[in-house]
């Protein structure tokens, strides 16, 4: 299956936002050993710019799927709860990156590297992390994460499969019945040219009869005739 758009979108925006927790930190530290941090500043706001936009980004695209139905329901509250952590995280990073000096009060991201390799390391930008991802490194977490994504889809294809079943076993329906319809037309066309035909040998059949009757007349009508001819004739002889 091809890579989502949207999801790859949602992983550099992800990585972005990554990057800005890091800087912040790292110019936090500038400012505790009384070094001037201008530069990262300078970083600090052209990246907040560039996390603003691709969250823009996701929130239009993730719109337009739901509105001409591209993806189902469930995935769109699921993407929509995705957006709606990147929003949370980039409100803590623009707070962190207004408090110049102060070292935030947060402890690091489910998505960032964890155990001991970062016991020695704060990451500034999430306020709680899942128990069942406590421990696991930023890599494991987004193989889990991909994981899930993957299961996820193979239940959508499952799905997308049944309902085109579904649609397979309607068109057939719907094919069936034309045939019998056309089936009952040429029945109907049928009987009615059997009623047409019964119709005319009636008319036939009532014309021939009263030809029968009149002929039937005219022989008793010459007999009586004859008859009359005779008796008038009779007596001469």
């Amino acid at each position: 299956m091809a890579p989502d758009p949207w999801l790859a979108t949602y992983d550099d925006t992800y990585q972005l936002a990554q990057e800005i927790a890091e800087k912040l930190h790292e110019r936090n530290r500038y400012l505790r050993n009384g070094e001037n941090p201008v530069k990262i500043n300078v970083a600090l706001r052209s990246l907040m710019q560039n996390l603003s936009g691709k969250i823009g980004q996701l929130k239009e695209s993730l719109l337009r799927s739901v509105s001409t139905r591209q993806i189902t329901q469930l995935e769109g509250d699921r993407r929509q709860n995705l957006v709606d952590e990147l929003l949370t995280k980039e409100r803590q990073l623009q707070t962190s990156f207004q408090r110049e000096g102060a070292e935030p009060d947060l402890v690091r991201s489910s998505l960032m590297a964890g155990g001991a390799r970062s016991s020695s390391r704060n990451n500034p930008w999430v306020l709680e992390e899942p128990e069942e991802t406590r421990g696991f490194t930023f890599q494991e977490i987004k193989q889990q994460q991909h994981q899930i994504i993957r299961e996820q889809d193979a239940g959508l294809d499952a799905l997308s499969s049944i309902l085109a079943r579904q649609k397979q076993m309607g068109q057939d329906i719907g094919n069936e019945l034309d045939e019998q319809n056309e089936i009952i037309d040429d029945v109907s066309a049928l009987v009615d040219t059997t009623d047409s035909k019964i119709r005319n040998q009636t008319r036939h059949i009532k014309l021939v009869d009263g030809k029968s009757g009149s002929c039937a007349m005219m022989v008793v009508i010459v007999l009586l005739l004859v008859a009359i001819v005779v008796v008038a004739v009779w007596p001469t002889h």
